[in-house]
């Protein structure tokens, strides 16, 4: 599933992880940690791989194309645990 994203919505979920969240996220995944940093806007791909994000210059940081939501799908629904 796509879906298109503002790059500073991306982030603003990104920042408000706990602590862990990453590595929670690629060990559920079977993904090295800086893959996932890379969805949120990292650039390390030495240690980890591009994960079918696409990002257009634009207004709120630009427009990013998400190839797969799943790594978003699981920060959101941390996000959510963490309200209750």
């Amino acid at each position: 599933m796509t879906k298109t994203i503002t790059f500073n919505e991306l982030r603003r979920v990104k920042d408000a992880l706990p602590n862990g969240s990453i590595t929670k996220i690629a060990t559920e995944l079977g993904l090295e940690k800086e893959t996932v940093r890379n969805y949120f806007g990292g650039h390390d791909y030495k240690d980890g791989k591009s994960c079918g994000v696409h990002i257009e210059p634009g207004p709120d940081g630009g427009l990013v194309m998400l190839d797969d939501t799943q790594i978003l799908q699981l920060a959101l629904d941390i996000l959510e645990t963490q309200k209750v």
